[in-house]
């Protein structure tokens, strides 16, 4: 079993890397083969739409590491794309590898919409984890509807995981005892008395990511 994560944070403490840190350590345990790409230090530039993909079956910028990036993709069994919410979508960095996507398909324009072909049979387990500052997790919601999406036009044997971490502002609070959180409450105009449920909520996430990754990488 091999897991190919990307960490789209920029802040190498921050939630979703903790989560996605959990996640690793339980699919490690679980014997599962592991790399993990840092979102902002790999080298990938903006897709131009120029649709070249179409005729070439592959991206048609060089210049950079999506060749290798993407040979990686495709041999996967589970992808993981964790990043915070900034402004209801993923970050630029996480985002620009996204787009690149497009490259692994055919992409007809019809007048009624676009038929997606994929160059390659998926059969992969996407896991997507999510932290952000709001209380709701309605506000990951567009990021949550374009996976799904993206993950069905890929292949019908694709499946889709989603982990969602709320009222997470503050780079490490998911790891943040009830005491540091009541601390903290009143700094982000908070209410202190969330302290004592929230950090019972956060190593509840913390541990879904440990098992999740622990499940994925036993699974056969």
């Amino acid at each position: 079993m091999h897991v190919l994560a990307f960490s789209g944070s920029p802040r190498r403490r921050g939630n979703s890397s903790l989560l996605l840190a959990e996640m690793l350590r339980g699919a490690r345990e679980g014997g599962a083969e592991i790399e993990e790409i840092i979102a902002e230090e790999v080298n990938v530039k903006y897709c131009k739409g120029c649709l070249r993909c179409n005729l070439l079956k592959r991206c048609a910028i060089k210049s950079d590491d999506w060749l290798e990036l993407s040979q990686k993709i495709l041999i996967a069994d589970v992808l993981v794309i964790a990043s915070p919410i900034y402004f209801h979508h993923l970050t630029a960095s996480m985002k620009k590898i996204l787009d690149r996507f497009r490259s692994f398909l055919h992409v007809q324009i019809t007048e009624n919409g676009l038929i997606y072909i994929p160059w390659h049979e998926w059969k992969k387990d996407f896991v997507l984890i999510l932290t952000l500052g709001s209380s709701s997790d309605a506000d990951a919601q567009p990021v949550i509807d374009l996976f799904k999406y993206i993950t069905t036009i890929l292949g019908p044997q694709n499946k889709l995981r989603t982990i969602v971490g709320t009222r997470l502002a503050i780079a490490n609070q998911v790891k943040m005892n009830e005491e540091e959180l009541r601390t903290l409450y009143p700094k982000l105009k908070l209410p202190a008395i969330l302290a004592e449920k929230d950090y019972q909520r956060n190593q509840i996430l913390l541990k879904k990511c440990y098992e999740l990754g622990k499940e994925l990488a036993e699974k056969v």
